[in-house]
């Protein structure tokens, strides 16, 4: 049985739950208590009252994943399914990853396999991917992956994979400087940070949370010095140990951790 709530009843609750949000008195905050773990790469977590979905495995390969050969982006985690084929059965789990299009492509830094498919982009503008700095989530491919802010990403020959979002949640160890403690938007989120041993968190809130928020989730928590937004709204989460594939937006660039051929695909 999925422990989740279903992805849809979340999302219809979004107006409902904006407004209590709003009326309600301030209530105390808790500290950081451990749910119950679902067997797998995935667990939950509650901070400050609300859940979080922390998903890791410091045994697979991370990717990033955006369109076919055929160019076309895969717009959501079925499309992914069927395009990986065998190596499906071992996916531990992937997350929308970075800002995108109305067709679903990159609007920053895409590298897959190696190759640049979309140039980094430093431009200013509005919205969250310029609330500046944005950054990039990387892995080389030794396997070793990073958080940076894209004024100090160096293109390299090693790396593999690349996604650009924005904005940053932390900058070594610091919340963002425009964030503010718990701010008044608040929205389904989901992110990515290097844990201490150097395996990528990622993190996807099962309430409606603030920037400062799940930022303080990373910093105090999960003890990240550099976490990255990926998404709001749309963010999403296919975990196949907890019978879960959010499937009621698309989508552009995932993210996905596919364990290697000797490992047990899980229950």
């Amino acid at each position: 049985m999925n422990r989740y709530a279903p992805r849809h009843m979340r999302s219809a609750l979004v107006p409902a739950l904006l407004l209590l949000l709003g009326c309600r008195e301030a209530e105390p905050e808790p500290a950081a208590t451990t749910m119950p773990e679902v067997a797998g790469a995935c667990r939950q977590q509650s901070f400050e009252g609300d859940r979080f979905t922390i998903c890791s495995d410091r045994g697979a390969r991370i990717e990033v994943r955006t369109a076919g050969k055929d160019g076309r982006p895969y717009r959501s985690f079925a499309a992914l399914q069927a395009a990986l084929g065998p190596r499906a059965r071992r996916v531990a789990f992937a997350m929308n990853a970075g800002m995108f299009d109305e067709q679903g492509h990159a609007i920053g830094l895409l590298i897959e396999d190696g190759k640049q498919l979309r140039a980094i982009n430093r431009r200013r503008g509005g919205g969250n991917f310029h609330l500046m700095p944005n950054g990039v989530f990387l892995v080389r491919d030794s396997g070793k992956a990073e958080v940076v802010t894209s004024d100090r990403f160096k293109p390299a020959p090693d790396i593999a994979f690349a996604t650009q979002s924005g904005p940053m949640l932390l900058i070594d160890g610091k919340l963002h400087p425009k964030f503010e403690h718990d701010g008044e938007s608040r929205l389904i989120r989901n992110a990515v940070g290097i844990g201490p041993d150097g395996t990528p968190l990622l993190v996807i809130s099962e309430d409606l949370v603030s920037f400062g928020k799940l930022a303080r989730f990373y910093r105090d928590v999960l003890k990240v010095r550099d976490a990255l937004f990926l998404d709001g709204s749309v963010s999403a989460l296919w975990y196949p140990a907890g019978h879960r594939m959010d499937s009621l937006v698309e989508f552009g660039p995932m993210i996905v951790a596919i364990r290697s051929a000797g490992s047990a695909p899980g229950p």
